[in-house]
């Protein structure tokens, strides 16, 4: 639950809305519930809004990246996008942009893995910013 949230590293990953970035957590929690060991639908489009903003992507990423934002909308209930996504994004995923995203979710969970387990090495190393009692003195 403490992870890190991976996102696309981008000069655009400050971007991201507040209120997605609060329900990660959630949808965390949620994922561990149905015992999923891949990242959430909500971290899979937190990691992908950034890189919407580096360039065109691929048909299909465009696909999983709607088909993603209607999802996040149906489950935080968010009415007016809800009305609008369901206008674009598609109802369902082919079974190629399925295959992609679940790539893309494991992907993420084993880089948020890899984060947090840096993160607790790190915690656990002694510091050693004391100098030494044995030092000699310089004068």
């Amino acid at each position: 639950m403490s992870s890190p949230i991976i996102v696309f590293e981008s000069a655009w990953k400050d971007t991201i809305p507040k209120d997605l970035l609060a329900n990660v957590k959630l949808s965390r929690l949620w994922a561990l519930m149905l015992k999923e060991d891949k990242a959430s639908l909500t971290e899979a489009l937190v990691y992908m809004m950034p890189r919407t903003y580096e360039a065109p992507l691929p048909y299909e990423w465009v696909n999983i990246y709607t088909w993603l934002g209607l999802q996040y909308a149906m489950q935080y209930k968010n009415k007016e996008q809800v009305e609008v996504l369901s206008d674009i994004a598609p109802k369902e995923l082919s079974d190629y942009e399925t295959g992609l995203l679940e790539n893309l979710r494991k992907w993420i969970y084993r880089q948020r893995r890899k984060a947090l387990k840096a993160r607790l090495k790190d915690l656990e190393k002694p510091k050693t910013d004391k100098p030494s009692i044995n030092q000699k003195t310089l004068f």
